[in-house]
C-alpha cells in the first residue's frame, strides 16, 4: 500500500476516508504476511504478543515449581526441559531424576521471564496491537500515515523475537544477568562463549531490534494521530483510549533512543573489546580482566532506568485507555473530568522522566540527589490519583452493565491501585535499602502490571474483539476466565508482601530454603517458606485459568455469535465501520460532530449518540467536546 497523505483534520476531504472499493486484490503473502494494512498488522504484533505472553508464562511456571520444590525435578515434563534446554539449565535431582532447574537455569529463566513479559508480551500487546488495529479506527482514519514503516515495525519486532528464542540453544543457554543487564556481570557472562553466539549477545540483539521496532510504531502513531484524524475530530474530540496512545508513543521515542544506545555499547563492550561499561582492574576467578578503558558501570543504570521507569508508563496508560473506554461504555454516561485525565497523562509523561534513580538509591547517591528523586517520585502519584479518581467516580450513578469487558475493567482499578500504593515505601531511600530486591518489589510491580495492564488488556480483547472478527466471544466462558483469573492472581502476589518484609531476597534459586531467618518468619500461620507452596499453587491455577479464554478466542473465531457493526451500543467513531473492516476501513464519509462519550444525552432518543450523527439541526453548530459530558456528570 502507497504512503497517505493527508490535509489537516480540519480541511480533510470526506472522500480520503470512504471506502476505496476501486483496489486491485493481494495474494495471500501480501494481504496477511507482509501486510501494509494496519488491522492485519495490529492482529500480527497481538497474536505475536499473546504467544510470547504465555511462553514468559511458562518459563515462571517453571520457576515456581523450583522455588517450592528445591531440589526435585519439574514433574512429568522434566526430562523433555532437560533434553531441549540442555544441562546448564536442567540437571538430574536428588533422587536422580533428570529435569531439575539448576541456579544457572534459574537465573537464565528469571532473566528472560522479564525481558519477554515486558519488552515481547505486554508492549506488543497493549501500545503495538491495540493502538495500530484501534486508534485509526478511533479517528477516521483509512490507515497509518507510513503504512511501509508500519510493516518494518513489526518485522524489525518479529526479528528481534527470533532471536530471544535462539539465545535458549545456543552453548551456555539464555542470558542469565536478570532483566536489567547490569554489567560489570553481563560483561563478563558466558565468558567461555565470548562469540556472538551466546545468550547473553543474542540478548543485546534482539533488544536492540525490539527498540527499533518501538522507534519505528511512536513515530507512525504520532504522525497519524496528527494528520489523520476525519473532518471534525477536534483534539478534544478524541477518545481518551487515543490519548493515551498518542502520549505513550512520545515516551517511546524520547526514553528508548538512550537504552538502544545502552544495548549497542554494551554489545560492543563484549564482542569488540570496548570498555563503555566494564571497569578497569576487574578480577574474574582470580585473573584482571583484560578491559582497560575505565568504564562505568553505574552509567548503564542510568541509562537503562531512564528507559525503562517511563516503560512503566508505557505499560499503564494503554492500559488505563482501554479501561476508559469500557467503563464510559457500560455505565452509559461520559467519563468524569476528561480534560482534567487528558493533563494529568500529560504531567505524568513528564515526571515519568525525572524519577529513574529512585530504582538505584543502593548505589550510595548522595543525600540532595536522593531527596530530588524521593520528591519526583511522590510528585508523579498525584496525576496517577486524579486518573484513578476520575475513573472512579464515573462509576457514581451509572446504570452499570456488567459485561466481561466491563468485569476486567473494574478489576483493574483496585488492583492498580493496590500496585500504585505499595509503591510508595519504595519511594524513600530509607525504607527501598531495606526492601530492595525482595519479594517486596516483585509484588508491588506485578500488582501494576499483572491484574493491573494485563485485566485491562483482557478487557481491551473482549470489547474490540467483535470489531476485529465481527464476532463475539462467550459471555459464560468469559466470566469463568475473569473470576478465576481475580481470585488466583490474588492469591499468587499478595503473600509476596509478607515474604518480602520478611527479607527473602528475588534471586534465590532455592526460595530461601539457606535463609535461616525466612524459615522462622511466621506470617499468617506460614513461614516465608511455606508462603512459596502456596504461591505455586495459585500460579498453577492461574494458568489453568486462561484455558477458557485460549478456547473462547479461537473458538469464537468460526462458530462465536454474530454481531453488527457497533454490539456495545458505543459512540467513538470506530464502530461505524464494518465488523470487520474492509480496505479503506470505512464504507461511507466520516465526519465528526461532537465529544466522544454522549451518553444518556437529556432529550435523545437513545442513550448513546454517535460521534458521527449530524446535530438535529444541521445548520446548528456542532457541540463542543464534553458540553453535553459536563451536563450529564450534573444530572447524575
Amino acid at each position: 500500500m502507497a504512503a497517505i497523505t493527508s490535509p489537516h483534520a480540519h480541511e480533510g476531504d470526506a472522500h480520503l476516508h470512504a471506502h476505496d472499493d476501486d483496489h486491485h486484490e493481494l495474494g495471500f503473502w501480501q494481504k496477511y504476511i507482509f501486510s501494509t494494512d494496519h488491522k492485519v498488522i495490529g492482529i500480527q504484533y497481538g497474536l505475536t504478543g499473546l504467544a510470547f505472553l504465555f511462553f514468559g508464562f511458562c518459563l515462571m511456571l517453571v520457576m515456581r515449581w523450583q522455588l517450592a520444590n528445591p531440589g526435585q525435578a519439574v514433574p512429568m515434563i522434566g526430562g523433555a526441559l532437560q533434553s531441549i534446554f540442555g544441562t546448564a539449565a536442567f540437571a538430574a535431582s536428588e533422587t536422580g531424576a533428570p529435569g531439575m532447574l539448576t541456579a544457572d537455569g534459574y537465573n537464565a529463566f528469571g532473566a528472560m521471564h522479564g525481558t519477554i513479559m515486558v519488552f515481547f508480551g505486554i508492549v506488543p500487546i497493549a501500545f503495538a496491537a491495540f493502538g495500530n488495529f484501534v486508534v485509526p479506527l478511533q479517528i477516521g482514519a483509512p490507515d497509518m500515515t507510513f503504512p511501509k514503516i508500519n510493516m518494518a515495525s513489526y518485522w524489525c519486532f518479529f526479528i528481534s523475537c527470533i532471536f530471544m528464542l535462539i539465545s535458549f540453544f545456543v552453548p551456555g543457554g539464555a542470558a542469565k544477568s536478570g532483566w536489567t543487564s547490569y554489567p560489570p556481570l553481563a560483561g563478563i557472562a558466558d565468558s567461555a562463549f565470548l562469540t556472538f553466539w551466546n545468550g547473553q549477545t543474542l540478548w543485546l540483539t534482539g533488544m536492540v531490534f525490539n527498540i527499533t521496532a518501538s522507534l519505528l510504531g511512536s513515530v507512525n502513531f504520532i504522525a497519524t494521530i496528527i494528520q489523520l484524524r476525519a473532518p471534525g475530530m477536534t483534539w478534544m474530540r478524541l477518545p481518551f483510549f487515543v490519548w493515551a496512545q498518542f502520549v505513550t508513543a512520545f515516551l517511546l521515542l524520547l526514553a528508548f533512543p538512550p537504552l538502544e544506545a545502552a544495548g549497542i555499547f554494551q554489545l560492543m563492550d563484549r564482542v569488540a573489546g570496548t570498555s563503555f561499561f566494564m571497569p578497569t582492574g576487574l578480577v574474574v576467578n582470580g585473573n584482571v580482566a583484560p578491559w582497560a578503558g575505565g568504564g562505568s558501570p553505574l552509567l548503564w543504570q542510568h541509562l537503562f532506568w531512564f528507559l525503562a521507569h517511563p516503560e512503566v508508563y508505557v505499560l499503564i496508560l494503554p492500559g488505563i485507555g482501554m479501561v476508559a473506554e469500557v467503563i464510559a461504555n457500560n455505565t452509559r454516561k461520559p467519563i468524569y473530568g476528561y480534560k482534567a485525565m487528558v493533563g494529568a497523562i500529560f504531567v505524568l509523561a513528564f515526571l515519568s522522566f525525572v524519577v529513574w534513580a529512585h530504582h538505584m538509591y543502593m548505589t550510595g547517591m548522595g543525600a540532595a540527589v536522593a531527596a530530588f528523586f524521593q520528591t519526583t517520585t511522590i510528585m508523579i502519584s498525584i496525576p496517577s490519583v486524579i486518573l484513578l479518581t476520575a475513573l472512579m467516580i464515573t462509576l457514581w450513578g451509572g446504570s452499570i452493565r456488567f459485561t466481561v469487558p466491563m468485569l476486567f475493567a473494574a478489576a483493574f482499578l483496585p488492583m492498580f491501585g493496590i500496585g500504585g500504593l505499595t509503591g510508595i515505601p519504595l519511594a524513600f531511600n530509607a525504607t527501598d535499602l531495606y526492601l530492595h530486591d525482595t519479594y517486596y518489589v516483585i509484588a508491588h510491580f506485578h500488582y501494576v502490571v499483572a491484574p493491573g495492564t494485563i485485566f485491562a488488556i483482557f478487557a481491551g480483547i473482549y470489547y474490540w474483539y467483535p470489531k476485529a472478527t465481527g464476532r463475539q466471544l462467550n459471555e459464560l466462558l468469559g466470566q469463568i476466565h475473569f473470576f478465576a483469573s481475580l481470585i488466583f492472581i490474588n492469591v499468587l502476589f499478595m503473600p509476596m508482601f509478607l515474604q518480602g518484609m520478611a527479607g527473602m531476597h528475588r534471586r534465590w534459586y532455592d526460595g530461601g530454603a539457606q535463609y535461616e531467618q525466612l524459615s522462622k518468619a511466621v506470617v499468617l500461620g506460614h513461614t516465608g517458606l511455606e508462603w512459596n507452596t502456596v504461591i505455586s499453587t495459585a500460579a498453577y491455577l492461574l494458568c489453568l485459568a486462561q484455558v477458557p479464554f485460549i478456547f473462547n478466542f479461537f473458538w469464537s473465531m468460526k462458530f462465536g455469535k454474530k454481531i453488527g457493526r457497533n454490539p456495545w451500543d458505543s459512540t467513538t467513531v470506530e464502530w461505524d465501520a464494518p465488523s470487520p473492516p474492509g480496505h479503506g476501513n470505512f464504507d461511507k464519509p466520516i465526519s465528526v460532530h461532537r465529544g466522544p462519550y454522549e451518553y444518556s444525552v437529556p432529550g435523545a432518543d437513545a442513550d448513546f449518540t454517535p460521534q458521527t450523527d449530524p446535530p438535529a439541526n444541521s445548520k446548528a453548530p456542532d457541540q463542543d467536546a464534553n458540553t453535553n459530558s459536563q451536563s450529564v456528570e450534573k444530572q447524575h
